[in-house]
């Protein structure tokens, strides 16, 4: 049997399109039959729908409507606005400069929200800043714009970005177990503000899609907030770095996919889809740390080992030969002159 898609949207977002339609003196009859909604299911307030579904009622609302925001803010958003924000930040020559430019631009539509991209330390956020928190729809029109941003940043650099935290400014809602979905890692509700956080390092990353791309994406952007992206473009450099930070711990696998929130099958994929390896990745680390004392430092090369992470003398003096084509001794020797 065909395995069925997991039905994990809220109702309550359903409820809120239908409400859109209301405000408008339009029906949403057409859009539910078309994402095979029953109008009973309405009442059902704990209910879910699929992924599809609401791409489907999304879709045919955003036309009827002529209002890419669904109903979320108070001015609607034309059929083409979204479009229009991503083409005005493609041309950027990094992440960060693309994010800056898509908040700047999105609050020129709506005045009920602003949004920044805001740094502290080595964590990136996007910030959103309330005009009215009696707005109409207010959970849906957070959760729409966040997913909607961090969906594009993933698109632009063709990258997982996985969440460092997600916040929002109201108690938790009946249905908050479907947002370990929408925003997957740390949640917080009853904030002073809605925002998502990141690593600060995604902001460096150049975008990988141009006009082209951009031009067959809106054919069918909706899918871009609700499905995961498998690679990772900073997962080399995140993998190093926890090497590098403990570097006489034997670290597996199931170690490293734990601190970075994989699993180790995905983290030996994903590597590979960068054309990496952990172990090419380990040898790689535990050489510099080698080269840099024996070139900086007077240890003994049996020590200089045991700080690289190898368990004995000897397997080290033989990995560095294949490294080097040197032993330790003869390095340390043509370092020093």
């Amino acid at each position: 049997m065909p395995v069925q898609p997991l039905a994990v949207t809220p109702m309550a977002f359903v409820t809120a399109i239908c409400a859109a339609y209301k405000r408008d003196g339009a029906n949403p009859a057409a859009a539910l039959k078309l994402a095979q909604i029953a109008p009973s299911s309405l009442q059902k307030p704990g209910g879910r729908i699929s992924a599809r579904q609401m791409e489907l009622l999304s879709g045919a609302a955003m036309q009827e409507l002529d209002d890419e925001a669904l109903g979320a803010f108070r001015r609607k958003l034309p059929w083409g606005s979204y479009g229009m924000l991503a083409r005005a930040s493609i041309t950027s020559p990094s992440l960060g400069v693309a994010l800056q430019r898509w908040c700047r631009h999105h609050s020129l539509l709506t005045g009920d929200i602003r949004l920044r991209l805001e740094l502290q330390g080595e964590s990136a956020a996007i910030v959103v800043e309330e005009a009215d928190h009696q707005a109409l729809s207010r959970e849906f029109s957070l959760v729409h714009v966040l997913r909607n941003i961090h969906g594009l940043a993933c698109w632009f650099i063709d990258s997982r970005i996985p969440l460092q935290g997600a916040r929002f400014p109201y108690p938790a809602p009946a249905h908050a177990d479907a947002y370990v979905h929408m925003f997957p890692g740390p949640l917080a509700f009853g904030a002073a503000r809605a925002e998502i956080r990141f690593d600060a390092a995604y902001l460096a990353l150049p975008l990988r899609r141009d006009e082209k791309a951009l031009r067959a994406m809106l054919q069918r952007a909706l899918p871009l907030t609700v499905l995961q992206y498998r690679r990772d473009r900073l997962l080399v450099q995140q993998v190093r770095q926890l090497l590098a930070a403990q570097p006489q711990q034997a670290h597996g696998a199931a170690s490293l996919a734990a601190a970075l929130a994989t699993s180790p099958r995905s983290l030996h994929r994903q590597l590979k889809e960068e054309g990496a390896s952990l172990q090419q990745l380990k040898d790689e680390v535990r050489g510099e740390r080698a080269r840099e004392l024996l070139h900086r430092s007077d240890k003994p090369v049996k020590q200089v080992a045991a700080a690289a992470g190898f368990r004995n003398e000897k397997s080290f003096i033989r990995a560095f030969r294949q490294w080097t084509g040197q032993s330790p001794g003869e390095f340390r020797n043509r370092e020093r002159g």
